[in-house]
């Protein structure tokens, strides 16, 4: 599902891709740039670089919030003095962020990592356990880190120029970063996502941009372990991929009736945070053909109007529970 950003304070629509219907449900969650949806639940910033945790699908049943649909957790380290964007625009301070396991269900297995401005760097803390965030080494800054995947006990993370390394948290102090997959060459001006697929893979998107960032093209990637290369392919089969400030998810196709295998379902990015959304409200926004190379034409007018007159970026959820 898409949540939307309406005019109403701290109210978002609900728009199911599967039917391509805005549904008759309106969500009561802050009216704020999310940096992240992670296993259901939607993660994002408060002005004093606290993360919070709410699950909007506990508090859709009348107007009373669910016992355990917000999770507060500790600040992190504010922004220089200097960084005078990130002290005025707190929301972006969090590129982006997920959870390892749902806090609710499996709270002693979760660890929340996100990746902070202004040098893409990371950090975790573990639910019950730390009360404080622990950053992960430091001399990886100068490429910093576009986002990060948890797979097999480890945490995975890819660096601006495809390079992936890894980390395993033991302890309050954790392991050291590993290389774990070689870089891509290449002159396209792309972002990074990784995924996990639901076909136990360890995939690569590159989603390419002209220069008024929307997007042209995606390529898709995929990790031989083994020798620690990518491989570019042409198919991901039945399955369909979710990019976008979200942690990037996929889903099996032919599980969800209306849902395209072989897809890249995308809405807008926050890759550049500087960059404003502007009056054109974030446009980028559709369906994307990985094995025709192609965006399809999906009749989806009434949701792009809406994306386009939100305040805040849409996001991807997936949830976990039943309306």
């Amino acid at each position: 599902m898409l949540l939307i950003n309406t005019d109403k304070e701290d109210t978002w629509k609900v728009y199911n891709v599967m039917d391509n219907k805005l549904l008759d449900l309106q969500l009561r969650v802050p009216n704020t740039r999310f940096c992240g949806s992670s296993k259901g639940w939607l993660i994002f910033m408060e002005n004093d670089y606290a993360v919070t945790l709410v699950n909007p699908f506990f508090r859709v049943r009348g107007r009373r919030e669910k016992q355990n649909s917000i999770i507060h957790l500790p600040p992190l380290l504010p922004p220089r003095e200097t960084d005078k964007f990130y002290r005025e625009h707190f929301d972006y301070y969090v590129y982006k962020a997920i959870i390892s396991a749902d806090p609710i269900l499996n709270r002693k297995e979760c660890i929340v990592v996100v990746v902070t401005q202004p040098f893409w760097q990371l950090a975790f803390i573990r639910l019950g356990k730390d009360s404080t965030w622990t950053y992960v080494d430091g001399r990886y800054r100068a490429r910093g880190f576009d986002e990060v995947v948890f797979l097999e006990d480890k945490f995975y993370g890819v660096q601006s120029d495809s390079r992936v390394l890894s980390f395993k948290v033991n302890t309050h102090v954790h392991s050291n970063l590993k290389f774990a997959a070689r870089r891509i060459e290449t002159d396209y001006w792309y972002k990074n996502y990784l995924v996990y697929s639901i076909e136990k893979e360890l995939l690569l998107v590159h989603r390419h941009f002209e220069d008024s960032r929307r997007t042209v093209k995606f390529v898709v990637y995929k990790l031989n372990f083994n020798n620690r290369k990518w491989t570019e392919i042409n198919t991901i089969g039945d399955v369909a991929l979710f990019v976008g400030d979200n942690s990037t998810f996929s889903v099996l196709a032919s599980s969800f009736r209306g849902c395209l295998p072989n897809c890249i379902y995308f809405t807008h990015d926050s890759n550049s945070v500087k960059v404003h959304l502007g009056p054109d409200g974030p446009h980028d926004f559709g369906v994307y053909d990985v094995e025709y190379r192609r965006f399809l034409n999906v009749d989806t007018t009434q949701v792009s109007t809406l994306v386009k007159m939100s305040k805040q970026p849409p996001i991807w959820i997936l949830p976990t529970f039943q309306l």
